[in-house]
């Protein structure tokens, strides 16, 4: 089997690093806070298709006792995924808020400008 066919056969899990990679990009390269907090949300994203991909066995269902079914889907990183949905979306608006104050505070959402004025003050 060839590289470019392997590729094409994992194609969710090269989705999943591309999503990790630009998330942890726009955390590092950029200096507005709301910007690091989307880089953070896809970041965010990109683990829980991490967790959730492996979960989804083909031909399972749901792990309902019946003589009809052999092959059972295990539900436990759903249900963990999404209490890190809530979680998420809480972090994600206490940081919100969080910039909300940093900007009436210093007038900017820069990190530059902010540890700027923290070294004049």
């Amino acid at each position: 089997m060839s590289a470019l066919a392997e590729l094409v056969g994992r194609y969710n899990y090269v989705i999943t690093i591309f999503l990790m990679m630009a998330g942890l990009y726009i955390v590092v390269a950029r200096g507005n806070l709301v910007k690091k907090l989307i880089g953070l949300s896809i970041f965010q994203t990109s683990v829980y298709l991490l967790y959730i991909e492996p979960g989804k066995i083909v031909g399972g269902t749901a792990p309902i006792i019946d003589p009809a079914f052999t092959v059972y889907s295990n539900p436990l990183p759903h249900v963990l995924i999404l209490t890190a949905i809530v979680v998420g979306v809480a972090t994600l608006a206490l940081g919100l808020a969080l910039v909300v104050r940093i900007n009436e505070a210093y007038g900017t959402t820069e990190e530059d400008e902010i540890l700027g004025k923290d070294r004049e003050a």
